[in-house]
């Protein structure tokens, strides 16, 4: 089996490669846009494709060289907040790497199987009486981000009933761990409490709305769901992947704060509000179970620890560098 990974370098990417490398005898490729540093341990393992997946022809280039097996299409501007100061970048670089992917394989390599990741962003405006939502709650996005992932999830549908695209859909809910960048809630605080407890910041917290309540699963759970997915999902389906708990932002900070080393304020900050949030979204994962088995595995806690974990040491390694550059 051969499986490409797009985005094989950002926060899902390098821990599904990690995952595939260790559990399966699959060859693993993947796509490259930016900084190696998440596969850098892995480079010497992987076929690695540097691209960006806009055009057509570099993408039927890559299936052609690359001849998948199984695509898990990963590669996306993933920022709500981005999307809301650059709607159009964001619908454009979503939807037409998608697009481009579907049709490349529709192209080139139409036994391949795909997996399109689109996003809980989807459902956006969920009331209180449609929880736990399930794959047939109605799709309110508030976001442009939203929005491209609805566009990317009914592509992989269109080309699943019109080309007979071997489709699988998910939609993750919040998904957190170690190697996730800034502009997500759990790394945004993790990172704070890091550079405070090295004296790189006054010991104050930038915080937004803490009372919405999300779905999280550890990343190394939902690669797992992924791996499932392709392997025995039904095609053409769509499958919701999360806990079925909700936790409020403020268990996300507390329990951050409690591991922390340094006596840490918190501030609102008014940037980081949202201009309309859900108060709460709630998983119903019963068909991804059903279907395949899946759970999750990995503990609320233990994941906010393993980020707080990841980021003293990279703001470590940081700092050694700034300091050594500054000796030069």
């Amino acid at each position: 089996m051969k499986a490409l990974i797009t985005g094989i370098s950002g926060f899902v990417g390098s821990h599904l490669a990690e995952y595939l490398l260790e559990t399966t005898n699959w060859d693993v490729s993947g796509t490259v846009f930016g900084p190696y540093g998440n596969i850098a341990d892995l480079c010497g393992r992987l076929e690695l494709y540097p691209a960006e997946l806009s055009r057509l022809d570099v993408v039927s280039f890559i299936l052609e060289q690359a001849r998948p097996d199984i695509i898990f299409h990963l590669a996306a501007q993933p920022l709500v907040s981005a999307s809301r100061s650059n709607p159009w970048g964001t619908l454009e670089t979503n939807v037409r790497m998608q697009l481009n992917i579907l049709e490349g394989v529709a192209q080139v390599r139409p036994e391949c199987r795909v997996l399109v990741v689109g996003s809980s962003e989807e459902y956006g405006l969920v009331s209180p009486e449609e929880l736990p939502v399930d794959e047939d709650t109605p799709l309110r996005p508030l976001s442009a981000y939203g929005i491209s992932k609805v566009a990317q999830d009914l592509l992989g549908q269109q080309y699943y009933l019109t080309h007979g695209l071997q489709v699988i859909r998910a939609r993750p809910f919040n998904h957190i761990g170690p190697r996730q960048r800034i502009g997500f809630v759990a790394s945004d605080f993790a990172s704070q409490i890091a550079a405070a407890e090295l004296g790189l910041q006054p010991p104050t917290i930038e915080v937004g709305n803490l009372t919405a309540r999300r779905d999280f699963s550890d990343v190394r759970d939902v690669v797992r769901a992924y791996v499932l997915l392709v392997t025995r999902g039904e095609l053409g389906e769509v499958y919701n992947v999360g806990s079925g708990e909700s936790h409020a932002i403020q268990e996300v900070l507390d329990a951050l704060l409690s591991m922390s080393r340094a006596s840490i304020q918190v501030r609102q900050d008014p940037m980081r509000m949202r201009p309309s949030d859900a108060p709460e979204i709630r998983c119903d994962a019963t068909r991804i179970r059903e279907q395949t088995g899946w759970e999750t595995t990995i503990s609320f806690e233990q994941s906010l620890g393993d980020i707080l974990e990841y980021w003293r040491k990279d703001t470590r390694q940081q700092e050694a560098l700034g300091a050594s550059s500054g000796d030069d």
